[in-house]
């Protein structure tokens, strides 16, 4: 059911560090609102902390662990940790839930803080919508923000790779892997994980200084790892984003392999019934799963609402063309370390390139343009882009898509169109954007 709130989106609480709603007060009074939740499941509540490579990351952690400390929950700090990792962790039995302070793909200006329950499932809207409630209660009683200082305890990154290893029989020797961290939370993770599989790992994007997280650089910048990747004569290349939920692979040859990509060669090698994906993802994705007998159903954006429907379905296999990828066997939340084993692990034991295993996948030219808007009035309130859309679609009839629809995350509206023409999809995702920014851009 979805629920209208004010602070949680789609990927919880999510802003410019130090305004609200990640403010002092604001983020103290979400430990504390959390440290209630957490002391009615539990009677010796205990919450894993972690963070990404953020600026902000450590006082927002200490605040947050000073609420929760105020509620007589232990807080266990992880330091550095990737979401998906605290995702996995939470659901050990000495936690009651885990906390990720992280905005992702984020520039490094953004930070967020992401919840997990014992599940290792984010909190249903119901119960954020519960904290929500208690968070303005507490900031309407003037609540007074207050920080403990944290020390991370390091033993919980190797337990996670323990586990991921564990996830594939393959082994990585003989392979040259270069890895982009994107200055983020993989930045010790991913190298470990690749060198314990016995690749030749080359990283970039390794040296976090607070400010360089995601800056051009990562899942969201591919084209610097397509051009080590080319001169290192590397088998691959693997970028993650700053929280390391997403990954997008570059073969040999430098080809991207983007989450579409990798979800039909997860989905060749699993077999499953269906894969769920999003409305982003690309009509060549959908015909080729249907040439293999498999359905796709479509969600809105975001991983959650994947993750949802994967589990109204019991899909085993779903995820975004931006590289969040969950294989719900082995996870409760994209993984991007996760993603990368098991396609290099089809890789290995078939005796293949990743070339090969997307040798036969051609994409519909598809264009996205995002554009900056003052408000976010209802779609079908703007008259102008509306009728772009329809004769838009009129153009393309069933070999074309179009996609309009508003951020989780930032004050954007995203453009996506998709046919066979490329020009075509060039000029009418530019006529309606240009709709979009005569009728409420910023």
């Amino acid at each position: 059911m979805s629920v209208a709130r004010q602070l949680f989106g789609t990927d919880g609480i999510r802003g410019v560090a130090g305004q609200f709603p990640l403010d002092p007060p604001t983020v103290f009074a979400f430990g504390c609102a959390l440290g209630e939740w957490a002391r009615q499941h539990s009677r010796q509540p205990r919450v894993l902390l972690g963070t990404d490579t953020r600026e902000s990351a450590g006082w927002l952690a200490g605040h947050v662990a000073g609420g929760l400390q105020s509620q007589g929950v232990e807080v266990c700090f992880a330091g550095v940790l990737t979401t998906p990792a605290v995702a996995w962790l939470a659901r050990k039995p000495e936690f009651v839930a885990g906390v990720v302070i992280s905005a992702s793909h984020n520039p490094f200006e953004d930070n967020g803080l992401k919840v997990f329950d014992h599940s290792g499932y984010k909190l249903p809207d119901e119960q954020e919508l519960k904290l929500e409630q208690r968070i303005f209660e507490l900031l309407n009683q003037g609540v007074q923000a207050s920080s403990i200082p944290l020390h991370p305890s390091r033993g919980w990154q190797a337990e996670y790779l323990d586990y991921l290893i564990s996830t594939t029989p393959a082994r990585l020797e003989g392979w040259r892997l270069v890895l982009d961290c994107a200055n983020g939370a993989a930045t010790e993770l991913a190298p470990e994980l690749f060198r314990r599989l016995g690749a030749e790992v080359e990283t970039t994007g390794c040296s976090p200084d607070g400010r360089n997280i995601n800056l051009h650089c990562g899942a969201t910048h591919i084209e610097p790892l397509r051009q080590q990747v080319l001169a290192s004569h590397a088998h691959a290349g693997v970028a993650f984003d700053g929280d390391a939920d997403r990954a997008i692979l570059v073969s040999s040859s430098g080809r991207v392999i983007d989450g579409d990509a990798i979800l039909l060669i997860a989905a060749r090698e699993l077999k499953p019934k269906t894969v769920v994906a999003t409305v982003m993802s690309n009509l060549a994705l959908e015909i080729a799963l249907q040439a293999e007998g498999i359905r796709l159903l479509r969600t809105p954006v975001g991983d959650k609402y994947v993750l949802e429907e994967m589990q109204r379905v019991d899909a085993e296999l779903g995820g975004e063309q931006s590289g969040h990828i969950i294989f719900r066997r082995f996870a409760t939340t994209g993984d991007g370390l996760l993603t990368a084993l098991q396609i290099l692990g089809i890789a290995q034991q078939h005796h293949v390139t990743l070339d090969q295993l997307a040798k036969d996948f051609t994409v519909y030219p598809q264009k996205l343009v995002n554009v900056r808007v003052r408000e976010r009035r209802p779609l079908e309130q703007l008259p102008g882009v509306q009728q772009a859309i329809r004769e838009a679609q009129a153009s393309f009839g069933p070999l074309g898509r179009i996609v309009v629809r508003y951020s989780g995350t930032e004050p954007l509206a995203r453009v996506m169109v998709e046919g066979q023409d490329s020009i075509a999809v060039a000029s009418w995702a530019d006529r309606i954007a240009a709709s979009l920014r005569t009728e409420i851009g910023a």
